[in-house]
């Protein structure tokens, strides 16, 4: 036979274009459209259904960016299609090209009703299936005009994010609005058409099969009148359907559990408030979905977005409410947002999982077993174990697909943190969160799934997010016929927790990946947008004292604890650890109103610790040290406020030959050059240098920054290539000698920039505290802290949540290479045998350590600690972190890792100055300092009952005594929801102390019952 596969598959296309989907809607009548544009933000629904309208027609501009345009779309049903199913098509003016990412709008009943979504792939509005004909039909459409930041050529700098800057130019056109008739059969034949094609397309062209589906087509196509598509569509169906029905899959064939999904960025290239808005669209089309598909499962994460449509649209909630009971709309995740995992400390990270499954089972009786981060750049080390500790088993991730350099070796697997908790995970090899069902998506989770031979399940998550309305029919009918189809794996509807319970059970010894998944890609987001880290790390601080000072007061004062506010606050700060917000890759408004809202949050914060601290001290002219930290500090106890005392020798200052200063406290000799660069620290107590021969540390050094995509988000490799020192200072003085400090000011101009930093050599302190200040004008530039360190290590220790791992400083493999930038929190260690380095911070995170080993001289080597202070990406945000930045730093050298934890709280927990009428004991102590209390607080079931969480924080076994300040009536281990599990480390109690054994790492979250009831 001679070969005509590329003639049929030719003729196909053009017939499907062309032909077959211009037949959809064969009739069609005008709707009557008037709109009114809401002025300022959006309002309640009321309003817009009772605003005054003025008439608007099909090809009428609409829509300023970010505002909102109510249409009211009028008409009647022709009598003459009385019997048929009639649709209205309602094209806002839609790019077809993106799925969502643009205007969009929820469809209301008259009175107030939500309908569904029309989306850019979803346009439709169902009249009736049949119609009588001569109905009257209105809706009211809610119209956003979000304007389109990521174009069709994207990461170009737009003045669009951001409302105050985006002007009113209107943004869309009106293009279709329609009463229709719909086709079924032609519809139909669509997906027939269409599921047969591209499964033919990955099917070996030697196939049987592909000929088979080949053949079949070219007899539908022969069936098929190209003048009366709609009269010959059920003929060419015939022709269709024992390929696609009597043929089943293959006995091995890859098994997909399809999972419908709407990732929907809780903030992005659109602000917080639009979000709710977008959850309310796609719920609505979800909830309207699973009434019309009986096989349909829909999942959503997030709890603020189920929170959000409670609060502000509870007519879309109720019926989320009401398909959550029914079992087919999944609450997922057990998180309150998707949460970027790399930045959030070891409490907010907790959180995340409590106020997220605790919403889920207050409002559902739902608790899940599995995480799920789709989205997520990059995973740290220490997450299994707190995923296990609120309960979890299971996680869900797709973005280490993503990574640029190495494909990683598994889709299935157990993956263990730095405890030695594992955690069974899956990547959908389908490599996308936003799956279409589309074959060549599902042939590549086939191809690509790199378990085969041990297990055949995997997952797709399938929709649109971002405002793309969700799944779609279309996606549903294609899965319908990939259910059990020769040639394809199959596909099923299903719960993420149906998927991972079969897919554990048939991979029980599923390989183990050890430590963090990182993602070599989006490197940036450790550093872009620096005000938003602060407001986090500040946010996560004071949070920790406004529990501790609350519950302390609580316990020995009776001063009531602000249960509400607390909680409160700590939604709010979680809601902006989101995946984008935190980050640093939102458009300028998110990251404008984000320090609106962190300095509100600092604000409230400060007044909670004022009034508890009043509470606690009373009134007085006793000057007292509070003092936040986990540990112990000039003669204050941990959690404890009381007189400080200055140890030490007093410190000394004196210029040097050259220029410059020599600062000494008798533990540390600190030279400041002429520059102003720290040429010498010189541990008296070791005896030995820290900073490498020849070099400077404190140096700052500036690349330039324009990686080849995603601007804000990445840090491409190249940037390395140049690099300018900045070593001109305009001026280095001495500005404070006393006994108890020495301070230099350094101040540098370059570029439109300008930078002050203070040197401070503190009385009885084993470090150098290095405060920044830098008035940042730059564009697409990198700006770094160099600390070359006279130091031999072939790893070094980063902080993550409730403990630290290590990473290599070398770059033996590409995996290694390609963590050329990496995150860490409080502090980096390096040490060689008996000796180390920590370099500590109160708001970065992106570093790099690299080594060289000198040429001349004692042929040593220098390992160079690198800290990440400020980008200037141009995209999302084309202002990003200009003005006024703030950095803290302290170079400890001499220091163990136990030095650089302590170090670490203390730079990020400073010691407040107040006056009262009595110090205060601590509510509890732990008498290890490898044991690290991460917070003291009252029950969230407001019992009264005091929660203390601790880890082991030195990475080794640790007994440690905790001692209360008050009388317990029992102890017991909780998970972190503080609901007692059984399973933590017994506790041996006697009195108001309990000794326990902890693992390396290990969290243990105790509940202490109050002996006095209250």
């Amino acid at each position: 036979m001679h070969d005509d596969r590329a003639l049929t598959e030719a003729r196909l296309k053009r017939v499907l274009e062309e032909r077959i989907r211009p037949a959809l809607y064969p009739e069609a009548v005008p709707l009557e459209v008037a709109a009114w544009v809401a002025p300022g933000e959006p309002g309640p629904v009321a309003e817009g259904l009772a605003a005054t309208h003025t008439p608007v027609a099909v090809g009428d501009a609409w829509g300023a960016p970010w505002g909102t345009t109510w249409f009211k779309v009028c008409g009647e049903v022709p009598r003459e299609w009385a019997g048929r199913t009639v649709e209205a098509v309602l094209d806002l003016g839609f790019d077809e090209r993106m799925p969502g990412f643009q205007c969009e709008a929820l469809v209301h009943l008259p009175d107030g009703t939500p309908v569904k979504a029309v989306n850019p792939r979803n346009q439709w509005v169902r009249v009736g299936a049949p119609v009588r004909g001569g109905e009257r039909v209105e809706w009211h459409l809610e119209a956003a005009s979000n304007p389109v930041i990521l174009d069709v050529h994207p990461f170009r700098p737009t003045p669009l994010g951001d409302r105050e800057t985006a002007g009113s130019a209107p943004q869309y056109r009106l293009a279709r609005m329609d009463l229709a008739v719909f086709d079924t059969e032609v519809w139909e034949l669509i997906q027939d058409l269409e599921v047969l094609s591209e499964l033919m397309a990955e099917l070996a062209v030697d196939s049987p099969r592909r000929w088979e589906l080949l053949r079949a087509a070219g007899r539908a196509l022969d069936a098929i009148d190209l003048q009366d598509v709609n009269g010959t569509a059920t003929a060419a169906r015939s022709a269709l359907r024992e390929v696609l029905s009597a043929a089943p899959a293959g006995a091995c064939a890859h098994r997909i559990s399809a999972v419908g999904h709407a990732h929907i960025d809780s903030a992005w290239l659109w602000p917080l408030r639009e979000t709710v808005r977008k959850v309310a669209r796609t719920t609505s089309n979800m909830t309207a979905l699973l009434e019309d598909e009986p096989e349909f499962v829909f999942a959503m994460s997030q709890a603020q977005q189920y929170a959000w449509i409670k609060e502000h649209r509870p007519e879309v909630y109720a019926k989320v409410k009401k398909a959550v009971a029914e079992g087919r709309f999944v609450p997922a995740g057990g998180m309150w947002v998707e949460s970027d995992t790399n930045m959030p400390g070891s409490e907010a990270m907790a959180r995340q999982f409590v106020h997220g499954k605790r919403f889920f089972l207050e409002e559902f009786g739902i608790e899940n077993e599995e995480a799920w981060l789709p989205d997520t750049f990059g995973f740290a080390a220490g997450l299994p174990q707190i995923i296990r500790a609120a309960g979890s088993k299971w996680l869900l991730t797709q973005k280490i697909s993503w990574s640029q350099i190495n494909a990683f070796p598994h889709h299935t697997f157990r993956w263990e943190g730095i405890d030695g908790t594992r955690i069974f995970t899956h990547f959908p090899p389908v490599d996308t969160y936003n799956c279409q069902m589309a074959g060549s998506e599902i042939a590549h989770a086939a191809r690509n799934f790199k378990d085969k031979g041990v297990a055949r399940h995997s997952l797709a998550p399938t929709g649109w997010g971002d405002g793309g309305g969700g799944t779609t029919r279309e996606m549903i009918a294609k899965a319908r016929r990939l259910r059990d189809l020769d040639g394809s794996p199959t596909v099923e509807w299903e719960r993420p927790a149906d998927f991972f319970a079969k897919a554990e059970a048939e991979y029980p010894q599923a390989p183990v990946w050890v430590g963090e998944l990182y993602l070599e890609l989006h490197r940036g987001t450790l550093t872009s947008q620096a005000g938003t880290k602060r407001g986090n790390r500040r946010s996560e601080q004071l949070l920790r004292e406004a529990e501790l000072w609350s519950a302390t007061a609580a316990v020995l004062a009776h001063h009531p604890y602000p249960y509400e506010e607390l909680d409160r606050i700590w939604k709010t700060v979680l809601l902006h650890q989101f995946h984008d917000i935190l980050p640093g890759s939102s458009i300028a408004w998110v990251h404008r109103e984000a320090a609106r809202t962190y300095a509100a949050v600092a604000a409230e914060l400060e007044d909670i610790v004022a009034a508890a601290l009043a509470a606690l001290t009373g009134r007085g002219g006793t000057e007292l040290t509070v003092n936040s930290a986990p540990h112990a500090r000039g003669g204050v106890a941990a959690g404890a406020v009381g007189p400080a005392v200055s140890e030490g020798p007093e410190v000394s200052a004196v210029p040097r030959d050259g220029g410059g200063f020599t600062l000494t406290n008798g533990l540390l000799r600190v030279g400041i050059d002429g520059r102003g660069l720290v040429v010498s620290v010189y541990d008296l107590v070791a005896g030995r240098e820290t900073v490498a021969p020849g070099g400077a540390a404190n140096l700052l050094q500036l690349h330039p920054d324009f990686p080849n995509m995603w601007d804000a988000w990445d840090v491409d490799a190249f940037y390395r290539n140049v690099v300018t020192d900045l070593t001109d200072a305009d001026e280095v003085v001495l500005v404070e000698v006393s006994r108890e400090a020495a301070t230099v000011r350094v101040t540098r101009t370059f570029g439109a920039s300008r930078v002050v930093q203070s040197l401070t050599l503190a009385r009885g302190q084993r470090r150098l505290d290095l405060g920044t200040e830098v008035d940042w004008h730059e564009t697409e530039k990198f700006l770094k802290a160099a600390f070359p360190l006279d130091l031999h290590a072939e790893r070094y220790a980063a902080e993550t949540q409730f403990g630290h791992f290590h990473r290599p400083t070398h770059t033996n493999t590409s995996w290694e290479a390609a963590k050329f930038e990496a995150c860490a929190h409080r502090f980096v260690h390096l040490e060689e045998p008996g000796w180390g380095v920590a370099l500590v911070n109160d708001a970065t995170y992106g570093h790099d350590v690299t080594r060289t080993v000198r040429e001349t001289g004692d042929r040593g080597t220098t390992t160079t600690v690198r800290v990440s202070l400020l980008r200037a990406p141009r995209f999302p945000d084309p202002e990003t972190d200009q003005g006024v930045h703030r950095f803290r730093h302290a170079l400890v050298p001499g220091a163990a890792i136990g030095d650089a934890v302590r170090e670490g709280h203390r730079l990020n927990l400073p010691e407040r100055r107040i006056t009262g009428a009595a110090a205060v004991p601590p509510l509890v102590t732990a008498d290890n300092d490898a044991t690290v209390i991460t917070a003291v607080k009252l029950a969230d079931d407001a019992s009264g009952d005091v929660i203390v969480r601790l880890h082991e924080a030195h990475g080794g076994r640790a007994v440690t005594t905790l001692t209360t300040g008050f009388e317990p009536a029992g102890a017991v281990t909780t998970d972190l929801l503080e609901r007692p599990t059984g399973d933590g480390p017994a506790i041996e109690r006697q009195g108001n102390t309990l000794r326990m054994r902890l693992r390396p790492f290990q969290i243990v979250t105790v509940r202490l019952t109050r002996a006095d009831g209250r």
